[in-house]
């Protein structure tokens, strides 16, 4: 199903003096942007490439062919969205600076520490360094490809270390079925195995800041049961 006209933004892209908009879903829009895979029938309210949408003149195919290789509308359009603007509402823009900054603050906070005690920096003290750093969040911009150089920004203001632990982890038989997805989720399992008494054993790596969180949850689990101790 095409998208609401009513409910469409402009996504525009200049080159060498043309112009070539398209109408499109902008939360849908903005997920192409992102490389994510997106069904363009979700995207597109028409399915018409144009010089000036507003007027409703059409691009000149001929132009497009010598732009974008191609007059296909869905590939024309994936590569307006990827290499131009996409249009937003100050409503819009703010919502998704918001989301962005939030799982990018959520993720520091799960995966740093402060380098001088190991433990996370609390998120009240990393929203005041993204303020003191005067951090810039780029909504177009996947938060992966962001976060190296925002980390990188806050460090002068507050020391950060991403540093990973291996943990060897024992889990008896009793606890293993709800243990083992505890540690699943905790990080990546490196090696695993089942001991003739039915425990699992297994070797773990994880964010330190992730460390503390997953010998409260496992004590909890096993009554005290689980061994974990630090390993290479």
């Amino acid at each position: 199903m095409m998208v609401d006209v009513d409910k469409a933004i402009i996504a525009r892209f200049k080159h060498s003096g043309e112009t070539f908009e398209i109408l499109v879903d902008c939360d849908n829009a903005l997920l192409v942007k992102q490389g994510k895979d997106v069904d363009m029938k979700d995207v597109l309210a028409h399915e018409k490439v144009f010089s000036d949408a507003k007027k409703g003149l059409l691009a000149s195919e001929s132009k497009m062919q010598d732009v974008f290789e191609t007059t296909e509308v869905y590939a024309v359009a994936k590569q307006i969205i990827g290499r131009g603007e996409v249009q937003m509402t100050a409503d819009h823009k703010a919502k998704l600076l918001a989301d962005k900054k939030k799982r990018i603050l959520h993720h520091i906070h799960a995966n740093g520490v402060d380098p001088k005690t190991g433990a996370p920096h609390p998120l009240t003290r990393l929203e005041l360094a993204f303020e003191e750093a005067k951090v810039k969040i780029d909504e177009y911009r996947d938060d992966a490809q962001q976060i190296e150089a925002i980390v990188k920004k806050l460090r002068p203001i507050l020391p950060i270390s991403f540093e990973t632990k291996k943990l060897s982890v024992m889990i008896p038989a009793e606890y293993a079925g709800k243990a083992y997805a505890v540690v699943k989720s905790s990080g990546k399992i490196l090696r695993e195995g089942w001991q003739s008494n039915g425990a699992w054993l297994g070797v773990i790596e994880l964010p330190a800041a992730k460390q503390g969180d997953l010998f409260d949850k496992l004590g909890s689990l096993t009554h005290g049961g689980a061994q974990i101790e630090e390993t290479k």
